[in-house]
């Protein structure tokens, strides 16, 4: 007896496909495979969730779309904190519990580590976390006027999206600082140049939080004097213990100045090395002084520097872990691409008193040849701290050291690195030098959630001579 066939089966139309959601991708969108294999990326989407979607975009090998039906939903997915979440185009990931958020980070350290560079970590470190809110000391906030509506809006952009988002408050913003986003909207919605004024960079210390006015004509003195009330009139909010200081900015950084110079200055501290960081407003720091305190204590005690050895600092700026390595070793070189910090770093080593030989020099750290790195001479530990491009230029020179040690006979590397850095990437691309070109081991390495509900992943390594 002969079966009768199989009655074909009908497609799923791709609307009505089920997508199970396995991870999440660096712009906190969901990631699934449709039953061909096609990648789809899904707003909103946490890993373990079943979904539909509404696809908008689309191209050979992947597309992008939205939820639009669900089915399973993550255990992990919580209320929003903010009330803009969905309209304002920061803080992706709100809708995910903020212990899952650092879990994920800390999976695409290590994904990064092995995919790019093959390298695997002997022990992970715990991730290092702190508040989820009312954490961000640095902002920049967007200005517009919109005619329509006769007013100024203030506040971050609408995701995917040029126009300003019309939030009244902000989660991540210090509270004080959140409270100041209407009164800001009235204040410039009351100057003569209202529509010539694009943004403002928010800075927060220890006694004042400045507000640098990015302003396109010059501003009258109608419009100073009302600056000037408005930061009296919320310096007052606290009993006048934290200070508002308006800068201006008329052209390019170069230009921002205090709009009353007898305020104090911006800084921030490192209690557990008795460090006091003073910085301008459009310097670089960390925007979560918080984390970056604990950071720098744990950088110290992995770097696990000794009273008689020399350090060096590597991509330094103020001297963020250049002033703490000075409280514990011999003698410390940091390495900056600007004069201008490097002169900085100067002062801010006498200020705060610092007597260990404390050296300085700026250079370019993204171009390095074997001899140059030598003529730095030797030191017992590295710390490297740089930004999202990474550190290549130094570690293909030590790897160049390694594998052909008559370029240099007598170069001696340091026993240890702390590599601190804002791109999983390129820590991974400088790791596989290091490991597997440069001799030697990565014995540690961590995430550092410095941005809570966004995708941004911060992280640490450590390497040790193999």
């Amino acid at each position: 007896m002969v079966s009768a066939p199989a009655a074909p089966v009908a497609p799923v139309h791709p609307s009505q496909e089920w997508l199970k959601v396995e991870s999440l991708d660096l712009e906190a969108q969901g990631v699934a495979h449709r039953a061909d294999g096609k990648v789809v990326f899904i707003e909103g989407a946490l890993p373990g969730e079943e979904v539909r979607v509404s696809v908008f975009r689309k191209k050979n090998n992947w597309e992008q779309g939205q939820i639009t039906e669900m089915r399973q939903e993550s255990s992990q997915r919580v209320e929003p904190g903010c009330p803009h979440f969905g309209l304002c185009g920061g803080c992706k990931m709100q809708h995910f519990h903020a212990s899952a958020q650092v879990a994920v980070k800390q999976r695409v350290l290590e994904d990064n580590l092995w995919h790019l560079g093959k390298v695997k970590a002997e022990t992970l470190l715990r991730p290092i976390e702190g508040p989820t809110w009312g954490y961000r000391y640095r902002a920049r906030l967007s200005v517009r006027y919109v005619a329509k509506k006769n007013t100024v809006l203030v506040g971050f952009h609408e995701r995917k999206s040029r126009y300003v988002a019309d939030i009244q408050t902000c989660a991540i913003l210090p509270p004080h600082v959140s409270r100041l986003l209407m009164p800001l909207r009235e204040l410039l919605n009351s100057m003569a140049e209202r529509e010539r004024m694009p943004q403002i960079e928010v800075a927060v210390g220890t006694q004042v939080t400045v507000l640098v006015l990015r302003h396109l004509e010059a501003l009258g003195e109608g419009d100073r004097e009302k600056l000037r009330a408005f930061a009296q009139e919320h310096s007052a909010w606290n009993g006048g213990q934290h200070l508002i200081s308006w800068w201006l900015q008329p052209k390019g950084p170069e230009t921002v100045h205090p709009l009353d110079p007898s305020l104090p200055g911006l800084d921030y501290t490192l209690p557990e090395f008795g460090i006091t960081m003073p910085f301008k407003p459009t310097d670089f720091t960390q925007v979560n002084h918080a984390i970056n305190q604990v950071l720098v204590g744990r950088a110290l005690r992995l770097l696990d520097v000794k009273r008689d050895e020399r350090v060096i600092d590597w991509f330094c700026g103020l001297g963020n872990f250049t002033l703490p390595l000075a409280t514990q070793a011999r003698e410390v070189l940091g390495i900056e691409g600007s004069e201008q910090l490097v002169a900085r770093s100067r002062e801010n080593v006498v200020a705060n008193g610092i007597t260990t030989p404390t050296t300085f020099v700026a250079r370019n750290l993204f171009e390095m040849t074997p001899q140059e790195l030598a003529a730095y001479g030797h030191a017992d530990k590295w710390l490297v701290d740089p930004p999202r491009e990474g550190a290549f230029a130094l570690a293909k020179a030590m790897a160049d050291l390694h594998q052909d040690p008559t370029l240099v006979p007598d170069w001696v590397p340091p026993k240890r690195i702390v590599y601190v850095s804002c791109s999983p990437g390129t820590l991974a691309r400088d790791a596989g030098l290091l490991v597997h070109q440069a001799g030697y081991r990565c014995v540690a390495a961590g995430a550092v959630n410095m941005f809570p509900h966004t995708a941004h992943v911060e992280s640490m390594a450590v390497f040790e001579r193999a």
